[in-house]
């Protein structure tokens, strides 16, 4: 009532007629706009959606097992504006033999390279480079030789998963021949890349430096009652036979508009609402993120039959590979208890894809204790995000400013730490008003820290039913049903289908070719030149914002309670006495993992042999393993500790001549003999630190290391303090 007494009501009405009717052909200029670039980019083969300037190192297509993924370079000019169309855009559709092209500068030599990945899960490549502000950003800005694995919209016939991963290897082979003074390379995998990284990590850890899983489902089955819903979707719709029923009526290769529509589907309220009111809000500032972010939405990629069936198979229904049940092809296991090379795990409790659940349960089902990681000589480290959504793990610019800053910045480091199970955690400190520093440190975690994540393993037993229905109901569907699917389907059939899918109509019903909008083209430069947005206060705005708040959240008490029904109707069929009758050795109330044995007390004669190891290795020794004893001394490494560790090892006469890999050999010996007998460790230094002078060099690398994060501990003091006594200072 207020507003109508007000002499004003008459111009807030005005105001906001003017301004919704401005938003509102803008809005409706912008989505003629995203159907535009949808169909330029479909004309020009879906080229990467990469800013970056980039030059084809090998084709995949031209392989032995021909697949549809290149290795690129990024060079390092890098362009602010993304390109309409990147010069190499004609040549990806038709080129079939290899670029030449010259080997890369002698600036490069000694730094690690970098191979980023990102999914092939219903998208196009090139989200992780899609910004300046990103993964790849982020490793050029670190001075590292940069690589991207781009794959096309169309697979190669007959390709399957191992020939992928062959391929891949191939591409890692190629890096390392390009930088053979440089160590191995460290390979960023996203999302469905991540478990594809894991596969050639797994098999060929002589062609991976250091992993990083971002956002990475290992763990299938895991998750949190009432919040993880996707997880139940394979068991609600029979298994696997719907992959390959939606093959067959794609002619042999599955859309994957149809994964995309099953991402969109998770979250209603921002599929249908939020993400175009939002735009419709902001319509003045969000235009340009909004058709960024959508040239890669709606890029939409095919697979084989054989390949979508492998992976909801075997990998997503199956969850092998956490099992080491997982066989790439006949004879070829995947066991992942074969890596050799550390591990970054980025998880977030705010991603409904994959949950912290999927991404880290695999470590406790495959170690068991943090013990046997030790005694595999692995390092694991996993990061957690508070509140990121799946795609802003490695899409979101300030996660590439702290979180993946974090990460490149510390990949060399992290080959350096002791085998065993971290967590990095990321503190920033404000120097000054306008300026903070940011630290990094790497803090011990028992199995139990990953357990807590979780509200339990119960819950996991009732997918084993689901994977066995699944290869059944596929079985009878291969067997009864595709004969007669595949009779009705051709080439021209499938297209159609593909063509008429609503993710594709909407994007093309709404662009030039519908003459309706062709106003909105002349219509929409003259609004902006004349735009009047309302004030923030007028009430008809304000009315509008709660009326859409409200809209948002009715979408979201939907989704509530669809995926309640969803759970207990999953739990209802697959957790029940009759599952339990048809599945006892799965329902039999067994701890995972009892019958991991834990360390035990050496035999004698292998008590002897580490006594005489503890006393091997002179100065260099000793000193790597005073540096273990003091970083640990409180469980955390601080990467404070590690740049000064750095420096004294490069500028000390006797450790500089060390070779890298040397170095990280009596790491990994030291660190073993630390977790071992930290005691006789210590006693035992007198016989590695003979002369008087070693000592006190020795000694004072201690301090230094000590000091490094600006301060010493009660538990690094005590280790000093033992130190200056073990050796006589």
């Amino acid at each position: 009532m207020e507003m109508w007494t007000n002499p004003g009501w008459f111009t807030a009405i005005c105001d906001y007629w003017i301004d919704t009717w401005q938003r509102s052909i803008l809005f409706a200029d912008i989505m003629r706009q995203r159907g535009n670039m949808y169909l330029e980019h479909a004309r020009f083969g879906h080229p990467p959606v990469l800013i970056f300037d980039y030059e084809m190192v090998l084709d995949g297509r031209i392989l032995e097992k021909p697949v549809n993924y290149s290795l690129i370079r990024i060079l390092e000019r890098r362009d602010h504006e993304a390109p309409a169309l990147p010069p190499e855009s004609e040549v990806h559709r038709e080129r079939r033999t290899e670029t030449k092209i010259e080997k890369p500068s002698s600036a490069d030599v000694y730094k690690r390279p970098i191979v980023v990945i990102d999914p092939r899960a219903g998208h196009g490549p090139g989200i992780g480079g899609s910004k300046l502000d990103s993964q790849i950003g982020v490793a050029l800005n670190a001075g590292h030789p940069v690589y991207f694995i781009m794959f096309y919209p169309d697979p190669e016939p007959g390709q399957t998963l191992a020939d992928i991963q062959q391929a891949e290897v191939r591409f890692l082979e190629e890096v390392i021949s390009r930088h053979p003074e440089a160590e191995l390379p460290a390979i960023i995998g996203n999302c469905q890349a991540g478990w594809a990284t894991a596969l050639i990590g797994a098999d060929r850890p002589d062609v991976t430096g250091p992993m990083v899983f971002n956002g990475s489902p290992l763990s299938y089955w895991g998750g949190i009652d009432g919040a993880n819903p996707m997880r139940y979707r394979g068991g609600l719709c029979g298994g696997s036979w719907l992959t390959s029923f939606w093959s067959d009526m794609g002619n042999g290769q599955f859309d994957g508009a149809h994964l995309v529509a099953g991402f969109e589907d998770l979250n209603p309220a921002n599929t249908f609402w939020k993400k175009y009111y939002h735009l419709y809000a902001n319509i003045d500032t969000e235009e340009k993120r909004y058709l960024n972010f959508e040239k890669w939405w709606g890029g939409f990629f095919k697979m084989n039959r054989e390949e979508i069936h492998f992976i909801v198979n075997s990998l997503f229904v199956g969850n092998e590979l956490e099992q080491g049940m997982l066989q790439l092809e006949e004879g070829h296991w995947i066991n992942l208890k074969n890596f050799k090379d550390p591990i970054v795990v980025f998880a977030s409790a705010g991603d409904n894809i994959t949950p912290p659940q999927q991404a880290l349960n695999w470590i406790y089902k495959v170690y068991g204790s943090v013990d046997e990681i030790k005694r595999n000589g692995q390092v694991i480290v996993y990061i957690l995000h508070p509140r990121i959504g799946h795609l802003g793990i490695f899409v979101g610019s300030k996660v590439a400013r702290k979180e993946h800053s974090a990460i490149i910045g510390t990949v060399d480091m992290i080959d350096y730490l002791a085998p065993g199970l971290y967590e990095m955690v990321i503190t920033e400190e404000a120097d000054t008003e306008y300026e903070q520093t940011r630290h990094v440190a790497f803090q011990e975690r028992d199995m139990s820290d990953i357990l807590k994540l979780d509200d339990g393993l119960d819950d996991e037993k009732a997918f084993s039913p689901v994977a066995a229905i699944s290869r059944l109901n596929d079985k009878l569907y291969l067997t009864f049903i595709s004969p007669l699917v595949q009779m009705m389907i051709s080439e021209p059939t499938a297209e159609l289908i593909r063509q008429l899918h609503p993710l594709r109509t909407q994007r093309y019903m709404l662009s030039d070719g519908n003459f309706m909008l062709q106003p909105l083209k002349y219509l929409a430069p003259w609004i902006k030149r004349y735009r009047r947005p309302v004030n923030d206060d007028n009430p008809l705005l304000i009315l509008e914002n709660t009326i859409a708040g409200n809209i948002e959240s009715s979408l979201d008490q939907f989704r509530h309670y669809r995926d309640k029904y969803q759970e207990h109707f999953f739990k209802l069929t697959y957790d029940n006495p009759w599952m339990r009758e048809l599945f006892p050795e799965v329902f039999k109330d067994q701890g995972l993992q009892d019958n991991i044995p834990i360390h035990s007390k050496q035999s004698e004669m292998e008590e002897k042999l580490w006594q005489e190891t503890m006393k091997r290795g002179g100065f260099a020794a000793a000193v790597v393993r005073i540096i273990l004893m003091v970083a640990m001394a409180d469980k955390s490494v601080d990467m404070r500790q590690y740049i000064a560790a750095q420096q004294l090892i490069l500028s000390h006469e006797q450790l500089k001549r060390f070779l890298p890999v040397d170095f990280k050999r009596h790491v990994k010996e030291q660190a073993a003999i630390v977790t071992y007998d930290k005691e006789a460790a210590l006693s035992s230094l007198p016989k590695l630190l003979r002369k008087k002078q070693d000592r006190l060099e020795a000694y004072n690398i201690a301090t230094q290391i000590a000091s490094a994060d600006l301060l010493t501990n009660s538990e690094e003091q005590a280790i000093l303090e033992k130190l200056k006594d073990v050796l006589k200072i």
